[in-house]
Order: C-alpha cells, then sequence, then structure tokens
C-alpha cells in the first residue's frame, strides 16, 4: 500500500464523516437559529427553552437519517474491505 492509496483511503474516510455528520448538525444548527431568533423577540431566556427542542430534533434527524447514514457507512467499509482482499 502505497502513500497515494492512504490518503485516498483517508480522504474518503473524512467524506463519510462529514457525510454521516452533516444532516445532523444541519439540523442542530437550524434549530438553534430559530430558538435563538424565538428568544431574541421574545425577550424569553429560560435555559431549558434551548436544549429540549435540539434534543427532541436533533434525535428526530438521528432516527430520519439513519438509513442514509448506515448504507453511507457500509457502502465505504466494503469498498474498504475489497481494497484490503485485493492486496492480499
Amino acid at each position: 500500500m502505497d502513500e497515494v492509496t492512504v490518503l485516498e483511503i483517508g480522504r474518503e474516510a473524512l467524506l463519510v464523516i462529514l457525510m454521516t455528520s452533516g444532516p445532523i448538525m444541519g439540523a442542530g444548527l437550524l434549530i438553534g437559529l430559530i430558538i435563538a431568533l424565538f428568544q431574541a423577540l421574545t425577550t424569553i431566556q429560560e435555559m431549558t427553552l434551548t436544549f429540549v427542542p435540539k434534543i427532541i430534533v436533533i434525535f428526530i434527524a438521528i432516527v430520519v437519517f439513519m438509513p442514509f447514514m448506515m448504507t453511507t457507512v457500509i457502502e465505504f467499509a466494503n469498498t474498504l474491505f475489497d481494497r484490503i482482499a485485493t492486496l492480499g
């Protein structure tokens, strides 16, 4: 295995990490912005108002995007295992 292959595998691994974490991070960011806007408009500064909706939305995002995330990780693992099998 040469340096180019190792760098390519590392690049693909980072891409898979971004693809699997992106939708959940995006959902958390979006609900955070909505809550911050709501708090700024109503001057309600309740601490639990920020955490509870974020937890609920992130949990829903995990449930919704789980098939996509699993498919992406499984495809990456299969290509990685195929590369390992062709080396031996």
